[in-house]
């Protein structure tokens, strides 16, 4: 069932960590709204230093690629002005807010945007599933797919078609109308074997979910 508008972000990058000096080589996300993609963001960036053989190897990004390619600082300065306040919503969503955040901080900027995470959410909805891999997921859900993983646009639009699915399956198994943001990121603090026990009592009190608020990352 639609809910809250929400952009669904996805960073290919040099490496897992920027604080060890790791940077964003392409960020791609997708607008939902009435759970329907209705806006998209994409673009290359230059890190400022040579992208590995394994990094290109995995994402197809090469270094000739990106040498054209704004800067990080001028990719991100747009990217923020574009996601606004808007909530959040990332596929291992740790690791995409981690370079979120130290990008944002290199101009001066800190996000206030609420995040969740389809990770946990998938954990506690699709347990049958082999596992919560992203591209695991899609095959096993039978979600809309170019088959094109490890690019940002195309990591997103599929992680953004996995929220629809937990949204309508939210609403449809518990008579949830309208999904809220806060909703998910409520159940993705909840220990799998009481979801379905915090779902009930929410369908049957719907004001009981709590209001939108930075995420406390469990398993």
């Amino acid at each position: 069932m639609p809910g809250d508008a929400v952009i669904v972000l996805d960073f290919e990058t040099t490496g897992h960590s920027p604080a060890l000096g790791d940077r964003p080589i392409e960020v791609g996300a997708v607008r939902i709204e009435a759970n329907m993609i209705v806006d998209r963001f994409q673009s290359l960036m230059n890190p400022g230093f040579t992208i590995s053989w394994f990094i290109e190897s995995l994402t197809g990004i090469s270094n000739d690629l990106v040498a054209e390619a704004e800067d990080c600082e001028a990719v991100m300065d747009r990217f923020a002005a574009w996601i606004g306040d808007t909530p959040l919503v990332a596929h291992n969503a740790r690791f995409d807010t981690t370079f979120l955040d130290a990008e944002l901080a290199r101009i001066g900027r800190q996000r206030i945007n609420p995040v969740a995470c389809t990770v946990l959410a998938s954990r506690r909805l699709f347990p049958d599933s082999p596992n919560h891999k992203l591209a695991t997921l899609v095959r096993h859900l039978g979600l809309q797919t170019t088959g094109l993983f490890h690019r940002a646009l195309a990591d997103a639009e599929m992680t953004g078609h996995l929220w629809i699915a937990i949204t309508d399956l939210l609403g449809y198994r518990y008579g949830i109308d309208a999904v809220p943001f806060a909703l998910v990121q409520e159940m993705n603090r909840v220990g799998r074997a009481k979801v379905d026990r915090f779902l009930r009592a929410h369908a049957q009190q719907p004001g009981l979910c709590p209001p939108v608020r930075e995420t406390a990352w469990t398993n």
